[in-house]
């Protein structure tokens, strides 16, 4: 019989409303079902400076996402409380690991991470993996380079999602030599970073029972329908989808698009004084760490339908979307637009491919190394809107065989991912 390995999945835990907190939760349900483990998240409480002015809960979503699991879940690490990161560490220890697989996301956690990371290295013998949702950060900044590096210099084992994220691995680090696995196995005497994928999404699946056709005609949807759906960040390039997507409807009315997302920023009552000393400080700081083309302070991108005319062919839900919800839009949508400015492997594309939809997306980041351009979608050209124009219409009069989509992404499993962890 074999020994029972410990997994600890830390990261943000099921509180948490976001992609990476459901990558979280799909990756520890993964090795819950797998014979002779048990598994556990460790969350944070609080995942940023206290100044940050958003709220990260997960307050509409009504199901339990451990029921039927035999997951412990234990919030405890606050990002603003240095003495919880030491309490962090104490907890992991205590549960005797063989595996921490740690959700890397945000470069300002290198600073509680580092700490975390070197003290269980002290206190236990389990194998300490970052899971690298990125490397160079959206904004990178200065101070988030410095913390990159400081968090993720402290363990041996890296996973990425895409050859681009080795590459910036290997340049943060040029003294290194990082080798880069395909079958699981570790390097004794260098860094390893396995290369994996962005697994499909298991929590989001289609229903049965819905009915496309009705939702269509109740929401005033046309024959062919785009969708954007996450929150709605600059670097994800709504903006430019809005204009391609106008330059669409000019020429045909038979398209609809539906936006469905957050905006970011947006999520506190701006009528409190807390929520306007946090704006007030948060945008300081960002005056003198953020460069002016990254500052999302003045992205307005709902604004281009009003001005764009097109408010009759856009359906609109700014707000975020409970989980029981996200299948009604991805199974009326034909495609998904990712028209994005930069791009590491995106939860957005996962959920696509869980529903075989065909992606519309620049060539920018990962999305030439997934998207086979004519077989399970198309790539338009970076900051081009006339080519996303004609993306978008070239999906209409060509469409994408969805059994292109389900052939490319059927060896993207969770099983497949957590088995490369634990051989290792």
């Amino acid at each position: 019989m074999n020994p029972k390995k410990t997994i600890v999945c830390f990261g943000p835990g099921t509180r948490f409303k976001g992609g990476i907190a459901n990558y979280n939760t799909s990756l520890a349900k993964t090795f819950d079902k797998i014979q002779d483990t048990e598994t556990h998240i460790v969350s944070w409480t609080q995942q940023y400076p206290a100044i940050v002015p958003r709220e990260f809960i997960d307050k509409e979503s009504r199901s339990n996402q451990l029921e039927g699991t035999e997951i412990q879940e234990k919030y405890i690490t606050n990002f603003n409380n240095p003495g919880t990161w030491t309490k962090t560490a104490n907890y992991i220890a205590a549960l005797n690991p063989d595996k921490v697989i740690i959700q890397w996301y945000n470069a300002m956690q290198g600073l509680p991470l580092s700490r975390i990371v070197k003290q269980l290295k002290n206190k236990c013998k389990a194998e300490i993996l970052f899971d690298l949702h990125f490397v160079v950060p959206k904004e990178n900044s200065n101070l988030d380079k410095r913390f990159t590096k400081m968090g993720l210099s402290t363990v041996d084992t890296f996973i990425v999602h895409s050859l681009k994220t080795y590459n910036e691995l290997k340049e943060l680090f040029p003294e290194k030599n990082i080798e880069l696995s395909y079958d699981g196995q570790r390097s004794d005497k260098q860094w390893t970073a396995l290369k994996l994928y962005h697994p499909i999404y298991d929590m989001f699946v289609p229903d049965p029972e819905f009915d496309k056709e009705a939702f269509k005609k109740e929401h005033g949807l046309n024959k062919n329908v785009f969708l954007f759906f996450g929150f709605i960040r600059k670097y994800k390039g709504l903006h430019q989808a809005i204009e391609a997507f106008a330059q669409v409807a000019k020429n045909r009315d038979d398209v609809s698009l539906i936006i469905c997302g957050e905006s970011f920023w947006n999520t506190l009552d701006s009528s409190k004084l807390s929520t306007k000393i946090k704006e007030a400080t948060f945008g300081l700081l960002k005056r003198m760490f953020l460069r002016t083309e990254d500052d999302e302070k003045d992205y307005h991108p709902l604004d281009l339908i009003k001005k764009l005319n097109i408010e009759d062919r856009v359906m609109l839900i700014n707000k975020f979307v409970a989980n029981e919800e996200v299948p009604q839009y991805f199974q009326t949508a034909d495609s998904v637009l990712l028209f994005y400015l930069t791009a590491t492997p995106s939860g957005i594309e996962s959920i696509s491919y869980n529903f075989d939809m065909p992606i519309l997306a620049t060539k920018v980041g990962h999305f030439p190394e997934t998207i086979k351009d004519g077989y399970n979608g198309y790539l338009a050209e970076d900051r081009d809107i006339e080519d996303m124009g004609r993306v978008m219409e070239l999906s209409i009069e060509n469409p994408i065989d969805r059994n292109n989509v389900a052939e490319v992404t059927k060896e993207l499993s969770w099983e497949n991912y957590a088995k490369v962890i634990l051989d290792g």
